[in-house]
């Protein structure tokens, strides 16, 4: 493979602006340009983009900009002989410091003196609802890039961190690690559960009624997942039922998050766009991503996170 060009899709703009993320991969001798919904593509291109248009198949490589692919076609890509890299690895810091934010705002009652700020209320918490994280259990499920991130920040805060792992090998921080089978004996103690795993056919509505009831009453779901690893309805029920105190959410089923969900509508539920993973500087971090593979295919070397 020798890669000619780098053709920047117009749909990276959904994550960072397009002419930044042209500047950060130009001038390192490969030709760098923004291209259209009708560009077409051969031997020699490479593709740097959000995501999948079929067009994409016929070129050498294809970067998706985002750590989830589950949304491209991975057998096309390998039929055809294409390379298919994506972005995991870059999103622990930004992920992880989000969620921090999410459990720190839950646990102090941040939230509620901002939705009391906008109706001008002096509005004092009930003597038991403010908590401190340290000493909390927080399950993380998913104990890769982003869980990761995840458990060093709250280990460092003086939780104890336990987490969900298809192997079930053991990691840094993490005081005991469960298999995928032993979800619910994971989450029966936690303060937090974390979701952190990628979307795929064992993942997609594995937190559903049976987690809920699994949970303690004042516990709290996050999602930086993709949202259908959780079922929305059974979480809806939860949360009316009282079977978990609340959730912080930036990821769902439909997104963006339908103005009818009911969602929208409760107090203890943050809802954020998608956003746990942005940063000012993203077109960088994956410019120096993909200027890495452009060295490595160069030198003959296999691409850092291949995934077809």
């Amino acid at each position: 493979m020798h890669i000619e060009r780098i053709a920047v899709d117009e749909s990276v703009g959904r994550t960072m602006p397009p002419g930044l993320f042209v500047e950060a991969l130009s001038g390192r001798g490969v030709p760098v340009e923004r291209v259209g919904d009708d560009e077409e593509f051969g031997p020699g291109d490479a593709v740097a983009t959000f995501g999948h248009r079929d067009a994409f198949v016929d070129a050498d490589w294809v970067h998706c900009v985002r750590a989830g692919y589950d949304e491209y076609p991975v057998s096309d890509y390998e039929a055809a002989g294409t390379a298919l890299t994506n972005s995991t690895g870059v999103h622990g810091t930004t992920v992880g410091e989000t969620v921090v934010g999410y459990m720190l705002t839950l646990a102090r009652r941040l939230h509620a003196y901002r939705d009391a700020q906008r109706d001008r209320e002096w509005d004092l918490p009930r003597y038991t609802e403010p908590f401190t994280l340290d000493g909390e259990r927080v399950c993380v499920v998913g104990l890769g890039t982003l869980g990761r991130g995840v458990v060093d920040r709250a280990a460092a805060l003086g939780m104890e961190v336990v987490g969900v792992r298809r192997s079930g090998d053991p990691v840094e921080n993490v005081s005991a690690v469960f298999t995928p089978d032993r979800l619910h004996e994971a989450v029966a103690d936690a303060r937090f559960v974390v979701l952190a795993m990628p979307l795929t056919a064992e993942t997609e509505g594995m937190v559903a009624a049976p987690t809920f009831e699994a949970m303690r009453e004042d516990a709290y779901l996050v999602n930086v997942a993709r949202g259908p690893v959780v079922d929305e309805a059974d979480l809806v029920a939860a949360l009316d039922a009282g079977d978990i105190a609340g959730a912080a959410l930036d990821v769902f089923e439909a997104e963006p998050l339908p103005s009818e969900s009911p969602l929208w509508e409760f107090d203890e539920v943050l809802v954020t766009p998608h956003v746990s993973a942005a940063t000012g500087k993203y077109h960088e971090d994956i410019a120096a991503l993909v200027r890495e593979n452009v060295e490595k295919i160069a030198a003959g070397d296999p691409l850092t996170n291949r995934v077809a």
